[in-house]
Formats: structure tokens, C-alpha cells, sequence
């Protein structure tokens, strides 16, 4: 029987796909578990596979078509049967949802049973995510790939059971319908955007304040006299970082640290530590440290305004700026005040590699509470960083620099570095900004504070 197929939910926070190609043509005959299409989703591309053995009858989006989750991309069936029901089909059609490539196929419909009675694990030898019937259909209603429940089920041996789904569509970010319609005039996909409306709902606001991430992907080579289209993404990308600079007030502070401390201790822990943990230190990764130890004795920096209130957060979440090729990517390294120098070197690393490589989820860029920009290798001794939406800071760091400076009365030479906070005057006032930045600097003057 020829079924609509549904955009997927492929992450808790996705409200909307892109598909960017399909890897069959209509009329080819697929294998259920098989790569169909590739999806786009807040940065990160996914291959969907087909849930069902058939024939891909009709391709109903196009590369490029941005689709709701819950809406259909495709439809398919037998080859010979009619569809012509389906095409504009009334809402009791049968739909089912698509899983990713990192998933099985779908789970057949088991024989009706009581929830409180069933007893199978919550997945079976062959890696299918089991759960009961009144949640297979809660699923398909709302197009959720069960395998994102793995492990939450609450049933007998963490079977996945209705209400489990139904809380996790429940815990799904919600918008305005205008909201919604001018994110998708803008390209900029709603997932991830802390709402501020009523019980949480995003906002035309929360869109317009946006984070402005460079689209991902191959970039064409520039030449001169070349024509770049101020279309799309990039477009997206200037009204959200206009939205962003005429909303949120940015005022930057520079300060000069002695990183002479922070150099020798580096070196001394340098090759013992890749040796032991096979991890190699970074200033970035001895900065965050100490940008998270800086927000125990100010805490203000770690917060962000929410409708009429200021949250200060209690974890530390650092957004790691990276350059990729073809644009810019904030992964999210997360509670980083309860870790070690080499638990965040290493998280750091992965978390860059994965955005690099193009396999970070969308996990990967959420939740960040803070972020740090580094520019230092470019040779850059002060530049003004613009805020990521959501959050009321951001450290821009520069390179470090032999400099003669005056230590005890004595003109020495240091390794120097400037620290370039710019911050939220909605949310804090220049004093409090400045004390953190102090605090900052003598703890990175002071390094081996990181170390307790």
C-alpha cells in the first residue's frame, strides 16, 4: 500500500529540513534501511533512509525545499497501484516517518497490546528501538524517528510507551506563526532559538536575534572582479547579524595580559600530558578554563535576558568559534567549571573535529552560555566580537607577542596578550564587566589556579 513519507524529526530542537539531494529517482526501486536523501538541518547534513522496501513513486520536495517536520517529502509503494489519492490527500492519509542512516529501518506495527503488560527490551537484537503500538502511532503523527527516545523509554525494560512520546513532542521549542513564517523567509532555521514569548514560545524577535552562522559547505573560490549573490544564506546572515547589533548592546573592553605564566606552564605540562592522554594543550583550551574559574567570582557573564528577566546559568557552556571552509561554526563545549584542563582539551578537540569534518549533530551546537573567539594565530591585537544571540558575552582573543614591559621597576620582556570582552550593556554595566575581565586576567597571569 503507497504511503506518504514525513520530513523526520532528526534532532529534539529540528523544526524544519532542507533537502539538499535525493539519491534515487522516481520509479527506482529502494531497500528499507538503504540512504534515500540528504537532509540539512541548523548546520548539519544527515542522510534519511528509506523506511520500507518499495518503489519511490512520486518526489513530492525538490532539492533546496526547506519542509516542516510532520510534512511530506515523498511517496512510497508498488509500482503499479494508483496514488493519485494521495496527492493533496486528506489529513487520515497513511504517512509514516523516515529514520537517519545511523538508525535501523522502521519497526513493523506489533499486534495490539497493554502497555503496562509489554516486556520486550527497549532495543532488539537486530537494533530496532521497541516500542509499544500507541507510540509507533504517536510517532508517525507527528513525524518523530523513534530511535531520538532510545534510552528514555518508561515502560517495563525501558520500552519506549505514548507517553514518552508525547513528552518528548511536548518539550519540542515552539513559535509564533509569525515567528515561523519569518524565519523561513529568512532561511534561518528555528531550531535551537531560546524562545522568550509566552510559556517559552519563539518570538518575531527571538528569530531577528538569531545566531548569524556562515552557511556550511564547499565555498567557490573568489576571484577578482567575481560576483558573490547576496541571496540565501548569506543574506540570512546580514538582516540576522543586523537584527543582532541593533538589538543587543555591544560595547567591547580591551585588557593586556602577561601570559608568561601561562606559556611556562604549558611547556612544562606539554608532552606529558599528550604522552599520557593523548591530547595536546592549547591556549584555547587553558582560556576557557579560566574563562569558567573568571565566572565563579563573576557570574553575570554567563547569563542572558529572557523576556523581563536575566538568567544567570549555573553551568558553563563555552561556544568555540571555528572556521571551516566555506563559513563559521560555534560547537558548544558543555559544563566546562566541573572539568579538567584535559577533559576540555579533549572535548574541545573532538567537538572542533566533528564541525571540521561535517558529522556534528545538532546537539553539538546548542545550549552554549558563553563563547570565545580566537584570532591569534591571524596576527590580531584587538578586534570587537560580535555577541552570539542568546548569550551576553564573548572573548575575543588575540595572539601572543614578545613585548619589553616594565616588571618591578625593571624593563623586562613578556609574553603579552589582549583579552577583547564584549558584552550585553542591557544585561550588565561596565563595571561588573570590567571586574571580570580583571578576574580573568589574574587567572591567566596566575595559571596553576586552573589546576584546583
Amino acid at each position: 500500500m503507497a504511503n506518504k513519507m514525513l520530513m523526520p524529526l532528526l534532532g529534539q530542537t529540528m523544526e524544519e529540513g532542507t533537502i539538499i539531494k535525493w539519491f534515487k529517482s522516481e520509479g527506482d526501486e529502494i531497500k528499507a534501511g538503504e540512504p534515500l536523501l540528504e537532509v540539512m538541518t541548523d548546520k548539519v547534513n544527515m542522510e534519511v533512509e528509506a523506511p520500507e522496501d518499495g518503489v519511490l513513486r512520486k518526489i513530492l520536495a525538490q532539492p533546496d525545499d526547506i519542509v516542516p517536520v510532520k510534512e511530506p517529502i515523498c511517496i512510497i509503494g508498488t509500482r503499479d497501484e494508483p496514488i493519485d489519492h494521495l496527492l493533496g490527500s486528506p489529513p487520515d492519509a497513511p504517512e509514516f516517518a523516515a529514520s537517519t542512516a545511523t538508525t535501523a529501518a522502521t519497526v513493523p506495527e506489533e499486534p495490539p497490546a497493554v502497555e503496562a503488560q509489554e516486556s520486550a527490551p527497549v532495543v532488539a537484537s537486530g537494533g530496532r528501538v521497541m516500542a509499544s503500538p500507541a507510540a509507533k502511532r504517536v510517532a508517525r503523527e507527528h513525524g518523530i524517528d523513534l530511535a531520538l527516545l532510545a534510552g528514555r523509554g518508561t515502560g517495563p525494560n525501558g520500552r519506549i510507551v505514548e507517553k514518552d512520546v508525547i513528552g518528548f513532542v511536548a518539550a519540542a521549542p515552539k513559535a509564533t506563526p509569525v515567528a515561523t513564517k519569518v524565519a523561513a523567509d529568512l532561511g534561518v532555521p528555528i531550531g535551537g532559538i531560546v524562545g522568550t514569548g509566552v510559556a517559552g514560545k519563539v518570538t518575531v524577535e527571538d528569530v531577528q536575534r538569531a545566531a548569524a552562522v556562515l552557511e556550511v559547505g564547499s565555498a567557490k573560490p573568489l576571484t577578482i572582479g567575481g560576483v558573490i549573490p547576496f541571496a540565501g544564506m548569506r543574506k540570512a546572515v546580514a538582516q540576522n547579524v543586523s537584527a543582532s547589533i541593533q538589538t543587543a548592546v555591544h560595547v567591547t573592553l580591551v585588557t593586556e595580559v602577561d601570559m608568561t605564566q601561562c606559556v611556562a606552564l604549558r611547556e612544562q605540562i606539554l608532552d606529558s600530558v599528550e604522552k599520557r592522554y593523548g591530547v595536546r594543550i592549547s591556549y584555547t583550551d587553558i582560556i576557557a578554563k579560566a574563562v569558567a574559574k573568571a565566572i565563579e567570582e563573576k557570574p553575570i557573564v554567563n547569563s542572558s535576558l529572557q523576556g523581563d528577566q536575566i538568567v544567570i546559568h549555573d553551568r558553563v557552556n563555552i561556544g568555540i568559534a571555528t572556521a571551516i571552509e566555506g563559513g563559521l561554526v560555534v560547537p558548544v563545549v558543555k559544563d566546562v567549571q566541573s572539568k579538567s584542563l584535559v577533559q576540555v582539551a579533549v572535548e574541545i578537540k573532538d567537538a572542533v573535529a566533528r564541525a571540521r569534518s561535517g558529522h556534528a549533530t545538532n546537539e553539538d551546537y546548542q545550549g552554549g552560555t558563553i563563547s570565545i573567539t580566537n584570532l591569534g594565530a591571524y596576527g590580531i591585537d584587538t578586534f570587537n566580537p560580535v555577541i552570539t544571540p542568546g548569550q551576553a558575552a564573548i572573548l575575543g582573543v588575540c595572539r601572543i607577542a614578545q613585548k619589553p614591559v616594565v616588571v618591578d621597576g625593571e624593563i623586562a620582556i613578556r609574553s603579552m596578550m589582549n583579552l577583547c570582552l564584549t558584552f550585553d550593556h542591557r544585561i550588565m554595566d561596565g563595571a561588573p564587566a570590567a571586574e571580570y575581565l580583571a578576574a580573568l586576567k589574574s587567572i591567566l597571569e596566575t595559571p596553576y589556579l586552573i589546576l584546583v
